[in-house]
């Protein structure tokens, strides 16, 4: 069955948004050979049109280039938005722990007080907007204690910049710390058909508190949508194009799942990419799945996902399509 977009909340905040989300990584350019503004702005707003609210950013993806689009892009509609944005990645200081250089300048892992008061201001002066709706820490810092990373945090919503707070990238340790200071509204991580380690690790923990989940990779960087088969060549920075993952073993063995799982994409009059986000979202603990998308068309596409029900037989179809094809899968 089919319908309107489902929405959800964000953990405790009373924040709520659609539970398909756009994720805008791949806007920001970098790691995914480049980027064209003209047409991010229509997948953002062509989100926003199907009823998708949920728009994933954050500073790390092109050094603001991907906020700097989603501002432009939610001009005059920012009240149909719910934004979410990172702190923690910092190219203004070299606090912390070095993580990785872009564009010729270090990218530290830093989250102490001074870094987020920082990098809030220059979040919303890229969004164009005066508040944001889920801050997250991008990744975790183990130079600064969690206590003053999450005093900052609290300062910020009680100041009204910030609704809700996320953590991003965070081991079980990390969660159970965040638990016990109190505060954290969403988790943000890696989640897929080939991807669940957190099932067990994160999510029972999460729900038990209230704290919402937020996939990303859902797709699998694409590997698990239907579209990518063993001839595609990926090029520039790509960063497909170096990862074992995408071997022509592994997209034979995608490919092998789409087919298995094509029957009930088409019961549904859905394409495999919004059958696998539709599995996703039907996950127990799994609240929101981000989904990226570099044009209109494919944000459209995703947007669809949201909007389809999944029933057990269907679920139980899609489950063993996945046992049979993607558990052999190279890592």
């Amino acid at each position: 069955m089919s319908g309107e977009q489902v929405m959800r909340e964000i953990g405790k905040s009373g924040v709520l948004a659609s539970a398909v989300g756009l994720g805008t990584w791949a806007i920001g350019g970098w790691m995914w050979g480049g980027t064209d503004e003209k047409e991010s702005i229509a997948a953002i707003q062509a989100s926003l049109d199907a009823g998708v609210t949920l728009i994933d950013t954050a500073p790390a993806y092109g050094l603001g280039r991907s906020e700097e689009i989603v501002g432009k892009a939610l001009s005059g509609r920012r009240d149909k938005a719910v934004i979410a944005t990172k702190c923690g990645l910092v190219w203004h200081t070299q606090k912390g722990e070095h993580f990785f250089d872009q564009d010729g300048k270090p990218v530290h892992r830093y989250l102490g007080r001074d870094a987020i008061l920082h990098e809030v201001e220059s979040s919303l002066t890229r969004l164009g907007t005066d508040y944001i709706d889920l801050y997250i820490t991008h990744w975790q810092d183990s130079t600064t204690p969690l206590e003053e990373t999450l005093r900052a945090l609290e300062e910020l919503r009680a100041s009204g910049k910030i609704r809700a707070i996320g953590a991003s990238n965070v081991s079980r340790a990390d969660l159970e710390t965040y638990v016990a200071l109190g505060g954290l509204d969403a988790i943000q991580e890696r989640f897929s058909m080939i991807d669940r380690e957190i099932e067990t690790h994160l999510v029972p923990l999460a729900r038990a508190n209230r704290i919402a989940t937020l996939s990303y990779s859902s797709l699998a960087l694409g590997l698990l949508s239907g579209t990518i088969g063993p001839d595609r060549i990926f090029a520039g920075d790509d960063q497909r194009k170096d990862n074992s993952r995408f071997s022509v073993s592994n997209r034979e063995k995608a490919a092998a799942f789409a087919a298995a799982i094509r029957p009930i994409a088409e019961k549904h009059g859905a394409s495999i990419a919004q059958t696998v986000i539709a599995w996703t979202l039907a996950q127990p603990g799994v609240t929101f799945a981000l989904c990226g998308a570099r044009n209109a068309n494919q944000a459209l596409d995703n947007a669809r996902a949201g909007t389809i029900r999944l029933d057990k037989d269907d679920l139980s179809v899609v489950d063993a399509a996945i046992s049979a094809k993607l558990t052999t899968m190279d890592r």
